[in-house]
This record gives C-alpha cells, sequence and structure tokens, in this order.
C-alpha cells in the first residue's frame, strides 16, 4: 500500500462515525460523579480546584468505559490516584524547566510501556501524562497542589461510589459474552449445513472465558445461568463439527446427509433459544420442531459408528445446556473451582515483568512506541514553550492523546483529533459568546459536554474528540480564562502535536508487515502442541487427562488471534511485504485453520479414561510436536517446513493392526493441510537436476507426484511470463524498425517538397518546364 492510500484510508477511518450500542445509564451515571464533584469543589475550594477535581473524575469515569472485566470501582480509583500522584510530582518539578522535562521523559516513556499489560492499563497511563500537563498550570503553591491532588482523588473515589451504588445491568455485559458465544454455536451450526468444512471464529468462546474470571464473592453471588454454560459450549463445537465433517462424519450426500442437516439446524435453534434466555434472564422457548428432532428414533437407523455417537453427545450437550440457561444446575459433574481472577495488587509484578521483557526487546513495537512518544511529548512541550502562543502543553498533550503502538490508530487519531478539536471549539466558543456563562454556567456546560463524550464513546474518535474539546474550553473558562487565551493556540497547537505523532511514526516506524512471520510461526507451533496433545491422549487415555488439551487450545485461540490482529495493523500500512506476500499469507492462513479444525475433529471423539490405547498414536504425537516445532522455526528462517516426520509416522505399520480409526484418517487430513502450508510459503524456483527433471519426479510417490504437478504449473507459469516479455521485445523491435522506416520515408518526402520549393523560387522559368 502506497503513503498516499495509507494515508486516505487512516483519515476515512478516523472521521467515521459508526453506529454503536449507547449507553446511557453509564453515561448518566458518569455524568452525575462529575457534577456531584465539580459542584462541591466549587463550592467549598473555588474554580481551579474544581477544575482539578473535574479531571480526576472524568478520567476516572473514561477509565470504567475500556473494555476490562477488572472491577471497575477499582479502575476508578486507581485512575483518579495516579493522575493525583502525577499532578502533585508535576508541580513541584514545573519551576524548573530541567527537572520537568526530565520527570515527563520518565513518565511518558513507562506510560509507554505500560501498553505491554493491556490496552486499558495503557490509555489509563497516557492519559494520566496528557491531563497532568493540564493540571499542574491549576495550583498556585505547594499546598494548593496538594489540595488539587487530594481533590482528583476525591473524584475518583465519587466515581467508583457510584458504580458500587447504582450499578446498571448487573451482571449484564458476563451475560452478553455468553449469549453472543451461544449465538455464535448455533450460527456455526447454520454453515455446517452448507459448508461441512466452515471456519469458526473463536473470539466469543474467548470473551465468554475472559468474562468467567471471578472473584471469589462474585462466584458466590454469580446467577444460576451463568454457571456451566460457557464449557457446555466450549464442548459443543468440536462435537457439531464431527457429525458435519465427511471425513469422520457422515457422507457427503444421501439420507446421512439430510439427517445430519436436519440435526445441526435444531441444534442451531436450541442454542439460540438458550443465548436469549441467558442475555434477558427469561424462561428458554424451546422450537417444538427442535425438541422433535432430537426426540425421533430414525437417528440410530440412519447414523451408524462415529456420527451416531456425535448425534447422541450433542442431544445430552444441548439439554444440559437449556438446564443450565434455565437457571438449574445440570446433571452430572460440575467443576468445583471457578476461574479465579487475579487482583489488581497480584497483577502489578506481571506487568512489570511484561514491561521489562519488551524494555530488553528493543525492536518491540511497545519498546519503539515508548521512544517515539517520549522523544514528542518533551519536543512537543519545548517547542509550545518556545512559540509566542502560551499554554505550551496543548501540544505534547496531543501527541500523548493520538500516539499508539501501531500505525493505523496512530495516524486515524491524529486526523480525528484536530477535526474533532476544530468542531468542538468551534462549538464551545459559539456557545461561550452567545451566552457569556459565568464560573456555574461553565462547569454545567463542562458537565453536559462530558456526557455527551461518555454517551457517544464507541462511535468513533470524531464525535468522542469534539466533545473532549468543547468539554476543555468550558473547563477552562469556569477557570477564568476567556476563549480568546485558549482557542486559537489549542486548534495550533494540537495540530501542532498531531504533526509531530505522524512525523516521528514515519521516521522511527514499528511497521507489523515484517513481523507477519514470527506470528505465523507462533501460531504453527501452538496449532501443533494442541494436535499433538489431542493424539496423545487417543495414545494413552488412562494415564493422562484432558487438561493438557485444554491448555494447548487456549494457547493455540491466542497465537490465532495475534495473528489476525497483526494481518489487520499490516493490511493499512504504507510498506511492502519483506517475505510474506498478503497471497501467501491468505493461503497460509486457510491451511492452519484447517489444521486447527482437524485437531477439533480428533478432539470431540477423545476416549473415556479406562479405554484401550492405541500405540501408533504415540508416534504421532511425537512427530507432530516435533515437526511443527521445526517447520516455526523454518517459517521464521524463510525456509519452507518440512513434513517427512509426520508422513513416516501415519505409515506405521501398527496402523494396520488399529483399523480405520479416527486419529488416522484425521492424520491424513492434517498432515494435506500442513502440507498445503508448505506449497502456501514455496515461493523459490524449484531446482534442475541433471537430466533436466524438476526434483521430485519419477519417485513413484504420491506425494512426489504432486509436488512435481505444483513445480510444473509453476514452472510453466514464469515460462509463460518469461515468454510474454520476449515476445513483448520483439514486437517492440519490430514496431520500433517499421516505425522507422516510415520516419525515414516521410523525412524524405518533406525533404523532397522543401528542396523543390527552394528551386522553383530560385528559377521559376525551370519549374514551370519542368
Amino acid at each position: 500500500m502506497s503513503w498516499f492510500r495509507a494515508l486516505k484510508e487512516t483519515s476515512r477511518s478516523g472521521i467515521r462515525v459508526e453506529r454503536a450500542r449507547l449507553e446511557p445509564l453509564i453515561a448518566l451515571r458518569g455524568a452525575a460523579g462529575l457534577a456531584i464533584t465539580i459542584g462541591v469543589c466549587l463550592w467549598t475550594l473555588g474554580p481551579e480546584a474544581a477544575a482539578s477535581s473535574a479531571f480526576g473524575a472524568f478520567q476516572a469515569a473514561i477509565a470504567t468505559f475500556q473494555r476490562s472485566w477488572r472491577p471497575r470501582p477499582q479502575l476508578a480509583l486507581a485512575s483518579g490516584a495516579s493522575l493525583a500522584v502525577s499532578t502533585f510530582l508535576g508541580y513541584l518539578t514545573i519551576p524548573h524547566l530541567a527537572l520537568f522535562l526530565a520527570l515527563l521523559a520518565v513518565w511518558t516513556f513507562a506510560s509507554g510501556l505500560s501498553w505491554a499489560a493491556g490496552p486499558t492499563t495503557g490509555l489509563i497511563a497516557s492519559s494520566n501524562v496528557a491531563m497532568m500537563l493540564v493540571t499542574v498550570t491549576l495550583p498556585a503553591s505547594v499546598a494548593d497542589a496538594g489540595v488539587h491532588a487530594a481533590t482528583m482523588v476525591a473524584g475518583g473515589l465519587v466515581q467508583a461510589a457510584l458504580i458500587v451504588l447504582f450499578p446498571v445491568r448487573r451482571w449484564g455485559r458476563r451475560r452478553d459474552a455468553l449469549a453472543d458465544a451461544l449465538a455464535a454455536e448455533a450460527d456455526y451450526a447454520r454453515r455446517l449445513r452448507q459448508d461441512p468444512v466452515a471456519p469458526f471464529d473463536p473470539v466469543p468462546l474467548m470473551e465468554a472465558r475472559a468474562a468467567a474470571l471471578l472473584s471469589p464473592r462474585e462466584a458466590r453471588r454469580r446467577p444460576a445461568e451463568l454457571r456451566g454454560a460457557r464449557g457446555l459450549a466450549e464442548r459443543i463445537r468440536p462435537v457439531l463439527a464431527s457429525l458435519a465433517d465427511p471425513a469422520v462424519g457422515v457422507p457427503p450426500e444421501g439420507p446421512q446427509r439430510d439427517r445430519a442437516r436436519e440435526l445441526l439446524g435444531a441444534a442451531a435453534a436450541v442454542l439460540d433459544a438458550a443465548a436469549g434466555a441467558v442475555r434477558h434472564s427469561i424462561p428458554v422457548d424451546l422450537p417444538p420442531a427442535a425438541v422433535a428432532a432430537f426426540r425421533t428414533p430414525d437417528t440410530g437407523s440412519l447414523l451408524q459408528g462415529a456420527p451416531y455417537r456425535a448425534a447422541v453427545r450433542l442431544g445430552r450437550l444441548l439439554q444440559d445446556v437449556v438446564e443450565t440457561a434455565g437457571g438449574e444446575p445440570a446433571e452430572g459433574p460440575s467443576p468445583a473451582a471457578h476461574l479465579r481472577r487475579p487482583s489488581l495488587p497480584s497483577l502489578v509484578p506481571v506487568a512489570l515483568r511484561g514491561m521489562r521483557d519488551e524494555l530488553r526487546n528493543r525492536s518491540s513495537p511497545v519498546t519503539r512506541h515508548a521512544v517515539r512518544v517520549t522523544v514528542v511529548a518533551c519536543t512537543g512541550y519545548l517547542l509550545g514553550t518556545a512559540l509566542p502562543f502560551g499554554h505550551g502543553y496543548w501540544a505534547p498533550l496531543a501527541a500523548v492523546m493520538i500516539m499508539r503502538p501501531d500505525f493505523t490508530q496512530t495516524y486515524s487519531r491524529a486526523v480525528a483529533r484536530f477535526a474533532g478539536t476544530l468542531v468542538g471549539v468551534a462549538v464551545a466558543t459559539g456557545v461561550l459568546q452567545l451566552t457569556g456563562a459565568d464560573p456555574g454556567a461553565s462547569g454545567a456546560l463542562a458537565v453536559a459536554s462530558a456526557a455527551l463524550m461518555y454517551l457517544l464513546m464507541r462511535t468513533g474518535q470524531f464525535a468522542a474528540q469534539a466533545c473532549v474539546a468543547a468539554y476543555v474550553v468550558f473547563l477552562l473558562g469556569m477557570g477564568g480564562e476567556q476563549w480568546t487565551q485558549t482557542v486559537p493556540e489549542r486548534v495550533l497547537l494540537t495540530l501542532l502535536g498531531g504533526v509531530l505523532a505522524m512525523v516521528a511514526y514515519a521516521v522511527y516506524p514499528a511497521w507489523e508487515t515484517p513481523r507477519l512471520r514470527a506470528h505465523l510461526a507462533d501460531w504453527l507451533s501452538a496449532q501443533g502442541r494442541y494436535a499433538a496433545a489431542v493424539v496423545r491422549h487417543h495414545a494413552e487415555p488412562a494415564d493422562r487427562s484432558a487438561a493438557d488439551v485444554r491448555e494447548a487450545l487456549l494457547a493455540a485461540r491466542a497465537a490465532r488471534t495475534a495473528w489476525h490482529a497483526a494481518v489487520a495493523r499490516a493490511a493499512g500500512e504504507p510498506v511492502r511485504h519483506r517475505g510474506l506476500s498478503r497471497v501467501a499469507a491468505d493461503d497460509a492462513e486457510e491451511a492452519l485453520t484447517q489444521a486447527g479444525r482437524v485437531a477439533m475433529l480428533m478432539e470431540a471423539h477423545l476416549p473415556e479414561s479406562g479405554a484401550p490405547p492405541l500405540p501408533p498414536a504415540a508416534r504421532l504425537a511425537d512427530a507432530l510436536r516435533g515437526a511443527t516445532r521445526a517447520g516455526a522455526r523454518a517459517v521464521r528462517e524463510r525456509r519452507v517446513p518440512d513434513w517427512t516426520a509426520v508422513r513416516d509416522a501415519l505409515e506405521d505399520p501398527d496402523w494396520a493392526g488399529a483399523g480405520d480409526t479416527v486419529v488416522h484418517r484425521s492424520g491424513r487430513l492434517l498432515l494435506r493441510h500442513l502440507t498445503e502450508l508448505s506449497e502456501a510459503l514455496d515461493t523459490a524456483v524449484p531446482p534442475m537436476t541433471t537430466g533436466g527433471e524438476r526434483a521430485g519426479e519419477g519417485d513413484g510417490g504420491r506425494d512426489g507426484k504432486r509436488e512435481g504437478k505444483r513445480e510444473e504449473k509453476q514452472e510453466g507459469k514464469r515460462e509463460g511470463k518469461r515468454e510474454e516479455k520476449q515476445e513483448g521485445k520483439r514486437d517492440g523491435k519490430r514496431d520500433g524498425k517499421r516505425e522507422r522506416k516510415r520516419e525515414r520515408k516521410r523525412d524524405g518526402k518533406r525533404d523532397g517538397k522543401r528542396e523543390g520549393k527552394r528551386d522553383g523560387r530560385r528559377n521559376p522559368r525551370g519549374s514551370a518546364a519542368r
């Protein structure tokens, strides 16, 4: 993608206003906390302290809107306390430019590294640095600075208290996450009716798992319909795939396929009903046709073997889902312990270790972001101070709020912030001029702007930035500053901060495109561990538990999500591919997705404890683990992975005694998809033998023939391109010769005419005689 196209796309995304689900009650609660804080401080401490407390309450409310399953009151308290510490230290050092720059550099670098702990932590830290640049200018003494810091903590306390006293739709987000997971399973069942190998996006299941992380107190108060349904949804997914897939399930056509489609449709209807019951806390209303589809006795006569076992297991799991969604515990053993959520203090060492690991990797996007934002913040503050506008903190404030570790967000937010600033400042200035608002009225207008921002936060950056700009103008107007002192400099210095942020990323980038191979290698390694764990459980069902399978599956999902996020970020970057083209990336993604689907099919048929072991599966598990580990290393080193070990394990003679098992059939499918991955990554010209034949021809093997055909196809394409190029050159030469001959004829005719005219002018009689 060119720079022009990248800038155009990021600009469009920055000013786009998207449709989103609005949460007016939560926005009203945040605005109420802000109004209480401003009103009390304005009445007791004065406009300047009220402005400081407003920044604390405003930031605390923003922190509670972030996508995090941590307790919202704790986030509000942490945000208000960290802003108070930043403001107090900043006021102590601001009389000395060198000390303040040093503090700003340390604080900004730490906020940049905090993105390693997650987007919520990174956003809160970045916002605290930006707010500090404004709030340090409000106190007049050290005592005032302490009072202002205390009011910021008080603002966070007010927001936290309102969250506890007036919860909005308690357990609502967790209900939505679980309902979305069940609805995703229903959609997957419908798509399997038409496409037996349809892909499944595990993100809803990952969200449901994150929502299920609870403290012991929350686990005791959790509604009954939220207990156990997520685990059942996880177990249903491989059973649906096993019933639909022709490799281990029913044939592609015929009465068995029709029966499988009927069961899949019924499962989708049941799952949709359970999702609606969980989301709205109502009884489950099952469609009679779906219930009848599972009660008919024809299943046993039509389906046999693995498909029959999958159908029976699907019916039992759906019955458990319905009982759980209705608020009753499902029959059978329930998990003894819930998913324990770590507390905020216990996450501090984890976050520090993550920041340390990022700091050691100098090429890490987070480390490069920390360096960029530190340099830009200090440079912007110096430039803003040197310029004759006043309020020089606007430039670094805008830059810190704009900059993100990836290119797309940084540039789109820069455009959105400048455009939103223009609109917000223009509207707020017009309102102040028309009303001549006093401090109380300015505070009320600031609260209204904040409420609108809380309401429209999910619709895009443009609307949010316009509301923030109006909020700051009203708030500083409450502090006694005229609009003529803030509006022109805010617009110009915001533009300066945005330009600095964009230039910094262009000069010191952290492109995601060159790192795609590393993400693909991580996904391949995780997928190999998952497949190996499943096969190992088939080999030794009595000695291994399914816990290792679950752990490997979660790691594979995380690696898949990281790959998709990296591809999405790389799609908008103005750089060429370095070793992995877009076509190769798409083909490799499809191959690994199908490999994961095959492992899921084997997971659907995990044997019970005490089942007879399958000895050749142990060698296959070892081969999968070793080959995928070596293959991941080959992907990073720009080599083509080799799957000879997996092929040899599948050709073990012991498989003949075990029969045509699900593991053996699935293993062959897995090898085929791994071979497709190698083909997607193989872009080199195939070598030639001394006899003029390509390597792999004449070996008589199935893989050699397939490889030879593929190489012949690639060689034919290259030969065709070379011939087209040569033919074009020859045609160009011929056309050039013809053109030169015609040009010489035209030149000769023109010269002859000119010569004749000259002769006629010199000798008119001779010319007439001729």
